[in-house]
């Protein structure tokens, strides 16, 4: 089967392009599979995620102009040029099955090009961000951006979301749910004896970092032997913003910004908690990870993929914002040795759901139940 991903890039560290490696990597090794990943702009960067060597990469070279949004005229003569390349490229591939991956210009046109292919569109973010914006009164041009992608949406054969909440905001019938699977299952796990809580993520404000910050702020005062490390890089000027946060509210002894690692397994396996303070989620693969590694969890109730991950027996759901009662539920929790190794315990079998092998079923009976229904096309 010759499958091929569509993505902007695979430099730069991000759920989505490690997804696609784990992916990618496992469909590889299946002897009857050819693994494509098309690039609209790699930059004649290498991959940031270990990729199998048998895997083709081509790059389209558009580089859009990435401070502008895809509809500035400057980008819309570029997405001229990504249009004819994609078709072109696909159409010397001749692929049984394209899967567009990013949320990045290609989402508004793969599915009127090579009609007769099967098309998949995987949505790593979630759409509650766009309800009240959908929900305004009168007609808005960003209203008719909406009902623009939703036609685009229904157009694709099939729609990955990430969990089952997912699926009220979308106007189209072909969604299915499909998490992502896990990136490791470390043979060992945490002992949940260090005083290290740990976050991990994009450098953003959607992240809540700041909010983070105001909660460590409370907890310290109570855990004073505890440190709270943050990974991640990303946002400059928001990355400046807590780092003065940090100063201002004197915790830089307690509180470090860590930068990006390429081995967040033993960070994780070196802490005993893990927070997430996000504005919103669709599936956080972060959370499954600090599962695997035996950590329990506090995390904001944030639409909407924290619910469906964690539950009263492997962490905590705080509403989200409710600062104090995440400060003082985090020292609850990391002052109960007894409380954290249950919880620790139950993460870790939780995270068993999220297997490669069983995510990567699910990916193989869709792409099989596709090609075999491609006649229809």
């Amino acid at each position: 089967m010759k499958i091929v991903f569509i993505i902007d890039q695979v430099y730069l560290h991000g759920g989505i392009e490690r997804v696609l490696s784990i992916k990618a990597n496992y469909l590889s090794q299946l002897d009857y599979n050819q693994i494509s990943i098309i690039t609209t702009e790699q930059r004649n960067k290498k991959p940031c995620y270990t990729f199998n060597n048998n895997i083709i990469f081509k790059d389209l070279k558009i580089n859009y102009c990435r401070s502008k949004s895809y509809f500035h005229p400057l980008n819309l003569l570029k997405s001229i040029k990504h249009i004819f390349r994609l078709k072109k490229t696909i159409k010397n591939i001749n692929p049984d099955v394209v899967v567009v991956c990013s949320h990045s210009s290609d989402t508004y046109f793969v599915p009127f090009i090579n009609k007769s292919i099967p098309k998949i569109k995987e949505f790593h973010y979630s759409k509650s961000i766009e309800e009240n914006k959908r929900n305004k009164h009168g007609i808005t041009l960003k209203k008719l951006f909406f009902s623009f992608t939703d036609y685009v949406e229904k157009k694709y054969d099939k729609i990955i979301i990430l969990n089952p909440d997912e699926s009220k905001y979308y106007k189209s019938n072909n969604t299915i749910v499909i998490p992502n699977p896990l990136t490791f299952f470390p043979e060992k796990v945490s002992n949940l004896n260090s005083k290290i809580i740990i976050s991990a993520g994009r450098i953003a404000p959607v992240k809540g970092y700041d909010k983070l910050i105001d909660i460590w702020a409370n907890a310290s005062k109570k855990l004073p032997e505890w440190e709270l490390h943050i990974y991640g890089d990303g946002n400059s000027i928001y990355l400046k913003q807590l780092r003065d946060k940090i100063g201002a509210l004197n915790l830089q002894d307690t509180l470090s910004l860590k930068g990006s690692t390429d081995n967040i397994e033993a960070k994780m396996l070196n802490a005993s908690i893990y927070v997430m303070t996000s504005h919103n989620e669709c599936f956080p693969l972060v959370l499954l990870e600090a599962q695997a590694c035996g950590l329990p969890i506090i995390s904001f109730d944030c639409p909407h993929g924290p619910r469906n991950i964690i539950n009263k027996d492997n962490g905590l759901l705080i509403p989200v914002s409710d600062i104090h009662l995440f400060a003082n539920k985090l020292v609850e929790l990391a002052s109960e040795s007894k409380e954290l190794q249950i919880m620790g315990e139950n993460a870790r079998k939780n995270a068993y759901n999220y297997s490669v092998d069983k995510i990567m079923a699910m990916w193989l009976n869709m792409f099989k139940d596709l090609v075999s229904n491609k006649d229809n096309f």
